[in-house]
């Protein structure tokens, strides 16, 4: 395994996320604690979750699933730096009450405690917000946070889904405020396929020493050579990446896509998380696998060399938008 720092920070970290979105919900807890050994093993150090995740009336299951992992000792939790989110309402479906979700302070609070308890530690290294809120300040949110650093209960933060204003936004508070480093990384949609976090987010984030963390690599599976398993198993795409091939012009992107890294030996799935090793800015995308097989595609990722040819190829196919802010300003 080959390994980074985090944004401007001094912590290690993979250059592959192992995501836990399918613990629970896809995939059962033995076969998911055999993953994260499987990860630990390969040298996977970075793990991503959310206190949602299970969903549902399973909210939070995910993160019992990792704390039952942790409690199994052999140095499970020393070795691995964590990363969770808060923002989602954890009520129970229907249930909803005010003040259990998003990022006021009295939430932060409660959450950040609600996850250690299910994690089965007493820090988190990573805390993330996994959405903006556009109704709590950044003074609020940076005091609650100062608190917990204080504590002990986590180390970084980092945020999802933000936009380059927002990730601008909260670091020049944090500096006014003094006290804290701000945000150490932002999680986004970023791949082949979808490429605008290049016009404003990326940019935002290099500003600022965020590491980027790219999440859906593969963009639902689309990437993954999904024709190709049509063509050879039967085996029909699913959810977004049905979707998006019912588009005859997205069909015909696609295909000229497997037909290139055809031409050049490379599974599909894999060519598209060695593409994003090599953007500027990536610390590592997130993987979400449900099988050890689906690990084991993503680990030769990380060896892999893609040369000029294909590189550019793969710019033909899916041009991104160019630089910022030439690609929007003229």
């Amino acid at each position: 395994m080959k390994y980074t720092q985090l944004g401007r920070t001094g912590l290690k970290v993979s250059r592959l996320v192992l995501g836990t979105m399918n613990f629970g919900p896809q995939t059962d807890e033995a076969d998911s604690h055999a993953i994260m050994d499987a990860a630990l093993d390969a040298g996977i150090n970075y793990f991503d979750t959310a206190n949602v995740y299970g969903w549902g009336e399973n909210k939070g299951r995910t993160e019992e699933i990792i704390g039952n992992w942790f409690a199994k000792g052999g140095e499970r939790r020393d070795k691995v730096v964590l990363a969770t989110k808060v923002y989602g309402n954890m009520a129970a479906d229907g249930d909803a009450w005010p003040n259990h979700d998003k990022l006021s302070a009295l939430n932060i609070r409660r959450a950040v405690d609600a996850s250690l308890k299910r994690l089965q530690t007493d820090y988190i290294d990573v805390y993330q917000f996994h959405h903006v809120d556009r109704r709590t300040p950044f003074e609020e949110i940076w005091q609650a946070i100062d608190v917990l650093v204080q504590q002990g209960k986590i180390l970084y933060v980092g945020s999802s889904n933000f936009p380059g204003y927002k990730i601008a936004q909260a670091n020049e508070i944090a500096a006014r405020r003094g006290g804290t480093i701000g945000l150490v990384s932002e999680q986004c949609l970023y791949n082949l396929a979808e490429r605008r976090a290049e016009m404003e987010v990326i940019p935002a984030a290099q500003e600022y020493g965020l590491g980027v963390i790219p999440w859906s690599p593969l963009q639902g599976g689309l990437l993954g050579g999904v024709i190709k398993k049509e063509v050879e198993g039967g085996r029909r795409a699913s959810g977004r990446a049905a979707d998006s091939l019912a588009n005859t012009t997205i069909r015909a992107q696609i295909q000229s896509y497997e037909d290139l890294l055809d031409k050049h030996g490379i599974e599909p799935g894999e060519a598209a998380l060695a593409w994003l090793l090599t953007r500027p800015g990536v610390t590592g995308p997130i993987v979400g696998p449900r099988t050890a097989e689906q690990l084991d595609s993503a680990l030769r990722a990380v060896e892999l060399e893609l040369s000029d040819e294909l590189l550019t190829g793969l710019d033909e196919i899916f041009p991104g938008p160019g630089p910022s802010p030439e690609a929007f300003a003229w």
